[in-house]
């Protein structure tokens, strides 16, 4: 049996909604700079393998892992986060700003839209996922720790949910309401396991290796 941790990054610029320059570029706050050492402290085994997205804050998420299993190697998969505004809308902008562009985005309910012809897709996030599920089937590494990102782990975990592969508006609406009611805190680790047979089996996002107040 192969054992995933999938773990969101920390709190980045974005979350914190400061002003970012490219959605690849936001980096960790320092609130996210602690949530990535707690991460390092909730292994009680080393992972025979650490992946991290491409996204700086992912990376930065396992820094303090990977200095603590310095002989663990390190790969990069194409779990980074679904970035469907064009990277365009986030040089200079918060959250907040960019908030219209994102509910116009989602109100076209279009899967094949590719705003201002630069965001991904969400048929092309979708494929990324459904071929990370199989990736997941064929793995034969006993322990990974995947760092990643908030909106595509919750899209991993509706496909496995649902089994739903063909891309349709109904399915982008569903996701939509689906991430509006499932809390994912930055820091989280997620625990998905694959039987020899292919079956998958996953845990909760859980959270408890987080102080109650990292602020105090």
């Amino acid at each position: 049996m192969a054992k995933f941790w999938f773990i969101r990054h920390g709190e980045s610029i974005s979350n914190a909604n400061l002003p970012t320059t490219h959605p690849a570029a936001s980096e960790l706050t320092p609130r996210g700079e602690l949530e990535a050492e707690y991460i390092a402290l909730a292994f009680s085994e080393a992972p025979d393998l650490i992946v991290v997205s491409p996204y700086a804050r992912a990376k930065q998420t396992a820094v303090p892992t990977t200095n603590r299993f310095p002989h663990v190697p390190v790969e990069e998969w194409p779990v980074y986060e679904f970035t469907y505004l064009h990277p365009e809308r986030y040089n200079g902008t918060t959250g907040s700003e960019r908030g219209p562009h994102a509910r116009g985005y989602w109100d076209r309910c279009d899967p094949y839209e590719q705003e201002m012809a630069g965001g991904e897709s969400f048929a092309d996030l979708w494929q990324r996922i459904i071929a990370l599920r199989e990736r997941l089937r064929g793995h034969d590494v006993g322990f990974t720790a995947v760092f990643s990102h908030g909106l595509f782990l919750r899209a991993l975990l509706y496909l496995l949910l649902t089994g739903q592969e063909e891309v349709t508006p109904d399915l982008m609406w569903r996701y939509k309401r689906f991430i509006e009611g499932i809390w994912l805190p930055n820091g989280a680790i997620w625990e998905v396991n694959v039987a020899d047979n292919g079956r998958i089996t996953f845990t909760g996002f859980i959270s408890d290796h987080m102080p109650v107040n990292l602020d105090a």
